[in-house]
Parts: C-alpha cells; structure tokens; sequence
C-alpha cells in the first residue's frame, strides 16, 4: 500500500477542511483559541516548555503541543486570517513553511467562495 500524499492534494484538503470557519468571525476564533488550546491552558497554569531558542528544536517541541490540541483548525484559521504569508512560529500544529504552502490555496478557496457568494 502507497502511503505517499501529494503535497497539492493535501494542501487542498486542509484548506477545505477550513472552509467551515470562513463566516465566523476572528473576535471568535480568537476567543476559541485562547479558552481551549493546548498552549494557552499550558502557560495559563504556568506548566509551559522551556523553548530553548533553537529553532528546530522549539518548532517539535511546539509541534507536540498542538498534536493533541481540540482546536488546531480554528487556530490554523485564525493564523492565516491574521499573518498570512507571514505567518512565523507554529499555529495548528503546522510550522511557518506548511502555513506557507497552505496559504495560497485557502486564500484561493475563500475568493472562489466569496465569487459563488457565500462561504462553501
């Protein structure tokens, strides 16, 4: 069995999975995102990693943060509402290079969306 994913495919996919929070607005997103994520009850009951300045070594450790989190789409939403094609760090459990190569497709699937008028 071929476990191989087209990048492109996969992209398209998450981007579709997103398409969900297109209507709901980023006060939302953002108040989801602080009351349930992982990394937020982390550094609220004061039980954080100590990210270590490598770059590598903090984008796993930040990584394993967000694999078990509930919210990880609405924070990936939000991200690329927010920074876009400057997204740096690790949102929704992808780091800044996969935000990047994601971006252009869901940016691509919300015009579409707002051209066939109303999210998809």
């Amino acid at each position: 069995m071929n476990d191989y994913v087209n990048p492109e495919e996969y992209w398209e996919m998450l981007a579709a999975e997103l398409d969900r929070y297109g209507a709901v607005p980023d006060e939302v997103l953002s108040e989801i995102v602080t009351r349930d994520g992982a990394c937020m009850a982390l550094f609220a009951e004061d039980t954080a990693p100590d990210f270590t300045g490598d770059a590598v070594s903090d984008r796993e450790l930040a990584a394993g943060i967000c694999a078990g989190c509930p919210v990880r789409r609405e924070c990936l939403e939000l991200e690329l509402r927010t920074a876009g094609e400057f997204t740096l760090g690790v949102w929704g459990a992808l780091n800044e290079e996969d935000r990047r190569a994601v971006y252009p497709v869901w940016l691509a699937r919300r015009a579409r969306a707002e051209q066939d008028g109303g999210d998809r």
